[in-house]
Order: structure tokens, then C-alpha cells, then sequence
């Protein structure tokens, strides 16, 4: 029995680490215990909703002010954690939302434009249900004392939901909607629906409404920048043509102030922030609590106003504990089922590792190498993602002098009847290359959202995944052909030579860990209402049609796995590399070109006031979820490969695990 004492302590260990902190985190969510916590669903006319309710002690007796709150584009209710914490022990009734095909919520309505499709109606369908329920409070003329609010694409949900109320207003004399607050967003999306700025502010009538504008917000809240299509540069909401009509067009607007306009009470406030770090930043929550502490100043009966102190990044501290635990049990549960008779298949003879090169020029081809495969998925990540033209040009001749030199020596080699290893490694070049080509033309097709794969992000991620794999693999193919094989070497220094039975096991391996991993968290999640995460990193529970997108995806994901930890398992396999030093070169070569994109990216948007890739709003928010994601990939894909001797079963527990928290965690469109 000694040989499962080990990995049975190591998982005894994960399974408190995880149980620990996710009961500390329920502490926290909860209020100890004086907030129940609950995910609901109600059906609309556009699907069915689903979010976090929380419900303070004493709401069925006494109905409570009330704050309805959501996410932005590809987040989920999670994400509101800390409005959902703050206002709840205060004695708010919160429901943190799920939009339409995002989280547990997911919407039946028609797509021709799916972005339009979840976020015009979400929040507007979610005051109509809590209106409805006893524990929401009313005033004696029937309207709703219900704050709305939301970051992002939530905002304008908010926003259109505060607009869709007044016009039921003109006909009923009733407002459901008493105050709203916006984070991270301004009037874009709606003007895009033909509603003018003016309109759009008459709409707020006499509630109190208030947004938070980062002045480093990588979207919104500079016209003149969004023309450009350069928006990710400092701004200044409070002095633009439309920051001063929400405000009543003061004279000289100021950032914090409280206007009066149209009877209510409206206010800017403008954190030193980017767009994703309102999610965890106690500035943005400070003023969120102080904004409804003034709505809904008159109902100090019911709600604690002018409560000072925030808990809410202590359950956040907490699930990363959690979190922590959660990849941490993969391991010995790896390690328990290769004890069994048919698991212990994934080993095999552990792949010498490549001929060590002899001269100062294999050495720096080594190295060139190794640099090349960190930096160019940073360097191309704006063209394969963000569809960049110059990016993308580049890319398309770099693949077709490719496909010229490959042919080229192909031809040779066959005219003047040279070495094997030329002939074979010229003609997988050309292959490889016109596989490239066609695939770089063929961006638009495969990025654009469909019935089969309906993930609107999903898509250019895997795109450019694939994109890096195929660089890779041929950088591989050319340094194996030209370098490695005339020392010798052959595929089975690769890792990669293994029976049938032994892929196939790997497979299954990977597959019953992450089943048992996700049992943990559902278990968590039925017993605490908390999931895994830190900031925009989480690991979620999970629907139906998530499953069936990870089917889809997975294949595709695969790949990049696959040849990429081939790469990093041959690079880092020598004695050099035993021990931490290995870890760090696999890291590095995972993430440490994107680690420097973002430093690069970032630095500059702060010293100067302008971003290194200026044009990059979305795809450089998803580098920063991509960099934890890699880098557990990294550690796993080397630990995995040096016990069990082969890449598989790094690579397919990374593809499953990896393509799961992905598909959970984003908008995945249901297309009619």
C-alpha cells in the first residue's frame, strides 16, 4: 500500500485546500450565514435567466430595496461578486444575472445579429420577475424600489432596461426601475440602435443614475477615439459632449459632483482603472456603496446606509485558495488511477532527450528557437484574433516564401537525387505551408459564429491556437530535418511514439480526472453557492450546451496542445533542465511572449496615456484571461510528460480541462 501513500496524501491535502476555502468563501458570500444564497431560473418570453439570488435574513417578512446586477460580454453573474456582497449585507435583495447565452441563462431568440441578441432585453426581463416576487419592495403607488445596474455590455443592458421602463411608464403610471448605475459603459451600443444621446438621457427621468468611467477604460468613453478605432487611451468622460448631457450640461462638470437633472440625481465617478479591473477594484465597489447609499437614503428603515468597510475580496481571496486546490488534485488523481491495471497504460519508456547541439550555431538555433515559439503568439495575437489587415498580410507572404523555399528544395532534391531526410522534409514543409496559407485565407470563414460553433470568442482563440501550432510545428519540422536528424535523432526523442492502447488510456485518464475535478465543484457549489476563480480566471459549473461545445471544440484544441508541448517537452528535456529551472522554461514558453505583450501593452497606456497596441480593446483583455490559463497548461504538460514518458496525457487533460473553463466562462450563442 506504500506506493498510494503519497499521491492519497497529496490529495487529501487538495481536497482540503479546496473544501477550506470554499467554506471561507461562503463566510464571506454569505455574510456569515444572515444571506442565502441561491442560482434561480425564470422563464421570459426570450429563454430562461438564471442568476445568483441573494436574500437577506428578514426579506420574507419585510421587503427589501432591491438590485438587479449583471455581468459584461462573455462573463457570467460571478462577476458581480462584489456589489452582490456589499449590497446583500447591507440588507439588499441582490440577483446577480446571467444575460442571455452567457452562464446558466440562455436565450431562444433569433440571431441574425447574435451580439444583439442577449444584452438589449436581459436586465429589463429581470426586473419584470423580481417585481413580481414579495421580498421586493414597492412604494404605495406600486413602483419598484429596484436599483439596476451592470458592467460593460451589462451597462447598456441597464441603460436600455432604464429606457424600456420609462416608455412602460407613459402607459401604466408605474416605475419598476428606481435607480441605475453603469460601469464600463457610455452610449455606443445603444446609439448603434438608432437612439440619440438626448433621447437616451431624457429616459432616466427623475431616478438617480451615476456611472463609472476608468479613465483608462480600454472601450468606451471617448468618441474621437472610438472613430479611430484607437480607443485604448486615457480619457476623460466628464468633459465630452456626452458625459456632460447625462450630467444636465453643466458648465464645468466635475468628476464625483452630484448633479440635479429632470428631478433626479446623476453622477460621474472616474477611477484610475482599465476595463476588467472595476470587477475587483475597492475604489469602483467604495463608490458603488456610496451611490446607493444616496438612491435609496430614504428607506434607512429597511437597508444600512453609510455602512463604511468592504468584505467582499476576502471571498475572493478565498475561491483563489480554492482555485489553487482544484488544479492541485489533478495530479494525485492521476497518480491513484495509474495504479490501476488498465490506467497504468499511459506510461512509457521515458524519450531520450534530443542530441545536445555542438556548435555555437546549433546552440543559438536552440535558442533562437525557444525565443521564437514565446513571442510569436504574442506578436501575431492582434492579427489572428483582431483580424489585423498588416498582421494578417505579413503572415500570408511569410507563408508563401514557405511554400517557395520548400518547393524549391523539393525540386532539387528530387532532380539531383540527394538525402532522404531533404526529399521528406522539403515535401512536409510544402505541405505544411499550403495548410498554412489556406488556412490564414480562410480567417473570416472560420471566425464567424454559427450553429456549430456558436462561441463568439471561442472561435478566434482556437483560430489563433491553431495559427501558433502550425508555426511551431513547422519551425520543428525544418529544425528536426536540417539539425536533428543528421545527429540521429528520430521521433521517439519526441515523446510522441506510443501504442494505441497507451493514446487511448491517456485519453481515458484525462477524461476521469476532469470528471472528477468538476464532481468537486458541483459538489461546492451545491453546498456553498461558490465556485473557483480570481478576477477574470474562474472555473465554473457548467450546462447542457457546454458540453456539447467542449465536443466540438476540443478536437481543435488539441492541437495546440498537442505540438506545442511537444515542442516544449524536447526543449526543456535534457538534465540542464531537471528541477524548477525546466518549469520556468515551459512557462516561458507558454505565456512569456504574452506576458510581455501585456507589459508592453499596458506600461505604455499608463506612462504615456496611449497603449502599445492602441487598436486592441477586447483581445488584449482576453491575453490577460489566456496568460493563468497557459500557464497552468505549462506545468502540467511537463510534470504529465516527465512521469509518464509521452506528451498524451498533458495534452488531453489540458484540452479538456482548458476547452471546459473556456466555453464556460464566455457567451456561447444557441443559433436558431
Amino acid at each position: 500500500m506504500s506506493k498510494f501513500k503519497k499521491p492519497s496524501i497529496l490529495l487529501v491535502i487538495s481536497l482540503l485546500i479546496v473544501f477550506i476555502g470554499s467554506f471561507i468563501a461562503y463566510l464571506f458570500n454569505s455574510s456569515n450565514g444572515d444571506v442565502d444564497v441561491s442560482r434561480i431560473y425564470f422563464e421570459t418570453e426570450r429563454g430562461e435567466l438564471s442568476g445568483l439570488l441573494y436574500k437577506p435574513d428578514g426579506a420574507d417578512d419585510e421587503a427589501k430595496p432591491t438590485l438587479v446586477t449583471t455581468h459584461g460580454y462573455l462573463n457570467s453573474a460571478e462577476m458581480q461578486d462584489a456589489q452582490a456582497i456589499e449590497m446583500s449585507k447591507r440588507g439588499y435583495v441582490v440577483l446577480a444575472l446571467d444575460q442571455y447565452d452567457h452562464g446558466h441563462s440562455t436565450g431562444t431568440m433569433e440571431k441574425p445579429v447574435p451580439f444583439f441578441s442577449f444584452w438589449p432585453n436581459a436586465i429589463h426581463d429581470a426586473v419584470q420577475y423580481m417585481y413580481e416576487q414579495d421580498y421586493v419592495l414597492k412604494d404605495e403607488e406600486g413602483n419598484g424600489i429596484i436599483a439596476v445596474s451592470g458592467h460593460s455590455m451589462g451597462g447598456f443592458s441597464s441603460t436600455h432596461a432604464v429606457m424600456l421602463d420609462e416608455m412602460q411608464y407613459e402607459e401604466t403610471g408605474i416605475r419598476k426601475i428606481y435607480a441605475s448605475l453603469t460601469m464600463g459603459s457610455d452610449y455606443q451600443w445603444l446609439n448603434a440602435m438608432d437612439y440619440t444621446d438626448k433621447e437616451i438621457n431624457s429616459f432616466y427621468g427623475p431616478r438617480t443614475s451615476g456611472k463609472v468611467a476608468g479613465q483608462y477604460d480600454e472601450f468606451f468613453f471617448d468618441a474621437k477615439a472610438a472613430t479611430s478605432g484607437k480607443t485604448v487611451v486615457k480619457k476623460d468622460y466628464v468633459s465630452t459632449k456626452e458625459g456632460k448631457g447625462f450630467l444636465g450640461n453643466p458648465e464645468n462638470p466635475e468628476a464625483g459632483k452630484v448633479y440635479e437633472v429632470d428631478g433626479g440625481e446623476r453622477i460621474i465617478y472616474q477611477p484610475n482603472e482599465i476595463h476588467p479591473w472595476n470587477h475587483f477594484s475597492k475604489e469602483s465597489t467604495g463608490y458603488a456603496i456610496d451611490f446607493y447609499d444616496m438612491a435609496f437614503a430614504d428607506f434607512s428603515d429597511r437597508v444600512q446606509i453609510g455602512e463604511d468597510g468592504q468584505t467582499w475580496m476576502f471571498k475572493e481571496y478565498a475561491s483563489f485558495i480554492a482555485l489553487i486546490g482544484f488544479f492541485m488534485l489533478f495530479i494525485p488523481v492521476i497518480l491513484l488511477l495509474s495504479k490501476l491495471p488498465f490506467f497504468r497504460n499511459i506510461f512509457t519508456t521515458k524519450p531520450a532527450p534530443l542530441p545536445e547541439p555542438k556548435t555555437d550555431g546549433g546552440k543559438l538555433a536552440n535558442y533562437i528557437i525557444i525565443i521564437l515559439g514565446a513571442l510569436f503568439p504574442a506578436l501575431f495575437f492582434s492579427a489572428l484574433y483582431g483580424q489585423d489587415f498588416y498582421g494578417m498580410r505579413l503572415l500570408r507572404q511569410i507563408s508563401m516564401i514557405t511554400i517557395s523555399f520548400s518547393g524549391l528544395a523539393l525540386i532539387y532534391s528530387l532532380v539531383k537525387n540527394v538525402d532522404k531526410r531533404i526529399k521528406t522534409g522539403s515535401a512536409v514543409m510544402v505541405v505544411l505551408g499550403v495548410v498554412q496559407y489556406i488556412f490564414l485565407r480562410s480567417q473570416s470563414d472560420f471566425i464567424k459564429v454559427s450553429e456549430f460553433f456558436g462561441g463568439p470568442t471561442v472561435n478566434p482563440i482556437v483560430y489563433w491556437a491553431i495559427n501558433v501550432a502550425l508555426v511551431i510545428l513547422m519551425v520543428m519540422v525544418a529544425h528536426h530535418f536540417v539539425s536533428k536528424k543528421p545527429e540521429s535523432a528520430t521521433v521517439e526523442n519526441y515523446g510522441i511514439k506510443a501504442s494505441f492502447k497507451t493514446i487511448i488510456s491517456a485519453l481515458v485518464t484525462a477524461i476521469v480526472a476532469v470528471v472528477v475535478g468538476y464532481a468537486v465543484l458541483y459538489l461546492i457549489d451545491a453546498i456553498f453557492k461558490v465556485d473557483f476563480r480570481l478576477w477574470t480566471f474562474a472555473v465554473k459549473t457548467f450546462e447542457g450546451q457546454h458540453v456539447l461545445a467542449l465536443l466540438k471544440y476540443a478536437p481543435l484544441f488539441f492541437i495546440y496542445f498537442f505540438i506545442v508541448g511537444i515542442s516544449v517537452n524536447v526543449n526543456t528535456a535534457s538534465e540542464k533542465y531537471d528541477g524548477i529551472k525546466g518549469y520556468i522554461i515551459a512557462i516561458l514558453h507558454f505565456i512569456g511572449g504574452l506576458v510581455l505583450y501585456l507589459v508592453y501593452h499596458y506600461g505604455l497606456l499608463f506612462m504615456n496615456g496611449t497603449a502599445g497596441y492602441s487598436g486592441e480593446s477586447l483581445s488584449s483583455i482576453l491575453v490577460i484571461g489566456l496568460v493563468p490559463v497557459l500557464l497552468i497548461a505549462a506545468i502540467f504538460n511537463r510534470y504529465l510528460f516527465r512521469k509518464t514518458g509521452n506528451v498524451y496525457v498533458g495534452a488531453f487533460l489540458n484540452t479538456i480541462l482548458m476547452t471546459m473553463i473556456t466555453v464556460a466562462n464566455t457567451a456561447l450563442y444557441t443559433i436558431l
